[in-house]
């Protein structure tokens, strides 16, 4: 009998300790300023001026959409493009676009390094498509 009431006063005690636990600091639990929107890469075709990146849109739609990210977003240190590069594996290619406080703040694409995977693709040699890659400012994704 003993040892059962001296086992339950040990329970006590120990569920009592949980009480005065620290609680941690409120700034842990604030929300980012950050949000983004992640979409699966259903082709993308490396340019001389940058990536154009066909992607799912969302809601289980069939269509797809586009999206030219230029080339200088990525050279940039701390830039508005990151390239992740994927080796062999189960992931599939996707691109997160981020926002800060509703803006767009940078794109990160998360490509397979190897070429020959089915996401890449190339532009055709007569494929004049400049002209979508001036004054990108911002990525606006379909849905």
């Amino acid at each position: 009998m003993k040892k059962i009431l001296s086992i339950a006063v040990l329970m006590t005690l120990i569920s009592g300790a949980s009480l005065f636990a620290q609680r941690p600091p409120a700034h842990v639990f604030q929300d980012s300023a950050y949000h983004y929107f992640n979409v699966p890469i259903e082709r993308i075709y490396a340019h001389r001026l940058g990536f154009v990146v066909f992607y799912q849109r969302g809601g289980g739609s069939p269509q797809l959409a586009r999206a030219f990210i230029p080339q200088e977003w990525f050279q940039e240190p701390r830039g508005r493009g990151q390239f992740v590069r994927l080796g062999a594996g189960a992931e599939w290619p996707s691109m997160s676009v981020f926002f800060r406080e509703g803006e767009f703040s940078h794109v990160r694409l998360r490509v397979r390094a190897n070429r020959s995977h089915a996401t890449w693709g190339v532009v055709p040699l007569h494929a004049n498509i400049d002209e979508f890659f001036e004054g990108i400012e911002e990525i606006r994704l379909e849905f």
